[in-house]
């Protein structure tokens, strides 16, 4: 039990340390040395709270309170008047957007209120840098059941029978890819977690080395046991040093505590774990050119089978799983597969962990149950749509994911219902979009990220890619045809159909997905050569409307082409060809007599 009779939790997550958390965090234990309240009071740096729209966050326990967009200058008054004085500081509060209200406890909020957080069962709960929080919360309990009381197909069996299916993109049973290394027959075998998170808006994983590293670390042992592997390796991005840090750190402790080395609880089990760090490389998400990076060769992928588990690392079998993934064995082995069983659908069991970004009001981290809809999640957890504005679709699975619309909003989130709807769960990026979003630019925006990102091995991905993003580069610069569209669809199948790996395979998702569900937008485009949403600017005229034109010169003075011609007070027009479309015009406009056409 803790000597402290109040504890201040400060968000230490990437986000939170962008916005000054840490000199929050050490203004709040040099004021509460100052003020005498050591032996009280512990300040605490946790891992992320998830809802990163109101960080930096700080939480006091015991009695949950639950303060938002705190700023280091807070501190004080925080100290002083809800520590010392017992009254809270109303301003830093959480206001629900809809009926105004100010929340002080963090379960009345409608962000929490459908979570149910497995993987993120620690972030924000516990300090990611000391050992014995972690094993105050069950920790390292599920690593001991399994050396001492249980045999390595035991373990197997529990996590098959839990349905823990692969967290990183793939869907694949983790239970039976534990199984299929196990029975690879070698003298030394390998176990690998994924960290390399490369999605455009994903933070997912980061997040839970940041805020519960532990949690990977007993999980990466546990699984260790089950292949009869000595040797666990993390793959991590050199670009996350928070995440790196703590993971060092969490790594160091548990070999202090005996928890990984040699002969783990007395037993025979010896195992250990190193990191390798990846350069930022998309493709390197894939496990087999992931292998190939920690080996030191290009990061591209092989032609499976054989898949990893009979022929991976240096050769040998290798179990890869991702950090979301492993995150949830502990607590599986803990609760037992029934109840994880018992969470989820049919056919995806548990919960998911999803970076919730775009144009919605609660931007953050959250996990919910599988089989959430999507409209619980975009209205519910993320509070709508910023500004009012109307919905107008959802990615899911990053890059490679395809975008749903209105129609997709009570689609329950698994692995089957969004294929089956033209996405894909992916490893859980989920970028919102509103009506002023040009569908045509998002779908070029994606190829051009994975047109960027492909490895260059196999001629569909390398070349058709590029022929896809030059096509909607076309499109959006007024120069498409209808014949170009079909060209988009032939292509995009043929992509899928015949690329070497999972990024190729997917790449053409954002196409045939926007011009199924938005196929109104791509006609615009190239048939009256309009972009509704204003995004296209080659699509765009600057237009000054006559009646409104007093003849002032402000948009002529401040056209950097010249391309506005006209006398003082009078009517000035603007030279479609010579126009570039900056906008200045119409921002200095004061009569309204500039629009878009």
């Amino acid at each position: 039990m803790s000597k402290f009779k109040m504890h201040v939790l400060v968000c230490g997550g990437t986000g939170c340390h962008a916005s000054q958390s840490e000199l929050l965090l050490e203004n709040l234990k040099t004021i509460v040395a100052d003020k005498g309240l050591d032996n009280d009071v512990q300040v605490i740096a946790t891992g992320c709270f998830g809802f990163c729209e109101k960080g930096p966050i700080v939480k006091i326990i015991p009695d949950n309170t639950f303060y938002t967009q705190v700023t280091p200058g807070d501190a004080r008054e925080i100290i002083e008047e809800h520590l010392i004085k017992g009254r809270k500081v109303h301003r830093l509060l959480y206001v629900d957007p809809e009926n105004k209200e100010q929340v002080e406890d963090s379960k009345h909020m409608g962000f929490y209120k459908k979570q149910l957080r497995i993987a993120l069962r620690n972030c924000g709960f516990i300090d990611p840098e000391n050992i014995d929080e972690y094993i105050s919360r069950d920790g390292y309990e599920a690593l001991v059941k399994c050396l001492t009381e249980m045999k390595p197909q035991e373990v197997i069996d529990i996590l098959k029978k839990s349905g823990l299916r692969g967290r990183g993109g793939g869907g694949f049973p983790t239970g039976t890819k534990l199984e299929i290394t196990s029975k690879s027959v070698s003298d030394i075998k390998y176990v690998v977690c994924n960290a390399d998170e490369g999605d455009p808006g994903a933070f997912m994983d980061r997040s839970i080395l940041e805020g519960d590293p532990h949690s990977v670390i007993e999980a990466m042992a546990i699984s260790g046991y089950c292949i009869g592997s000595t040797k666990g390796l993390v793959y991590i991005r050199a670009e996350y040093p928070l995440a790196i840090n703590r993971l060092k750190t969490a790594i160091k402790q548990a070999r202090e505590y005996g928890l990984l080395g040699e002969n783990i609880f007395g037993t025979d089990f010896s195992f250990d774990i190193e990191l390798r760090y990846g350069a930022g490389a998309f493709v390197c998400g894939e496990e087999t050119a992931l292998i190939h990076s920690m080996e030191g060769n290009r990061g591209e992928p092989t032609f499976k089978p054989p898949f990893p588990s009979v022929e991976g690392y240096l050769g040998k079998p290798t179990n890869v799983n991702n950090v979301e993934t492993l995150a949830n064995i502990p607590v599986i082995i803990n609760q037992g597969p029934e109840w994880f069983a018992s969470i989820g659908t049919e056919k995806s069991k548990g919960t998911k962990v999803f970076a919730l970004a775009g144009k919605i009001n609660n931007v953050g981290l959250i996990e919910v149950p599988m089989g959430t809809t999507l409209r619980e999640v975009i209205y519910e957890i993320g509070g709508g749509i910023k500004d009012g504005k109307k919905f107008k679709a959802v990615q899911t699975g990053g890059p490679s994911g395809g975008c749903l619309t209105e129609k997709h909003l009570d689609t329950p989130i698994d692995y089957d219902n969004l294929l089956a709807n033209g996405s894909m769960m992916g490893s859980g990026g989920m970028i919102v979009m509103d009506e002023d979003d040009c569908m045509v630019s998002v779908a070029k925006f994606y190829l051009d990220f994975t047109v960027e990102e492909s490895c260059g091995k196999c001629s569909p991905c390398r070349i058709g890619n590029k022929r896809l993003y030059e096509i909607l580069d076309k499109i959006t610069q007024g120069k498409g045809t209808r014949e170009d569209i079909d060209r988009l669809r032939n292509l995009s199948t043929v992509i899928k159909d015949t690329s070497l790996c999972g990024l190729g395979q997917t790449s053409p998702n954002p196409v045939l997905s926007t011009i199924d569900n938005f196929w109104d937008e791509y006609i615009e485009h190239v048939t009256d050569k309009k972009c509704r949403s204003g995004q296209c600017k080659a699509l765009l005229q600057y237009v000054i409307e006559p009646e409104n034109c007093v003849g002032c010169t402000a948009c002529a003075r401040n056209c950097p082409v010249n391309a506005i011609a006209g006398e003082r007070k009078g009517i000035h027009v603007i030279d479609q060809e010579a126009c570039i479309k900056c906008g200045a015009c119409l921002e200095k406009c004061k009569f309204n007599a500039v629009f878009i056409k």
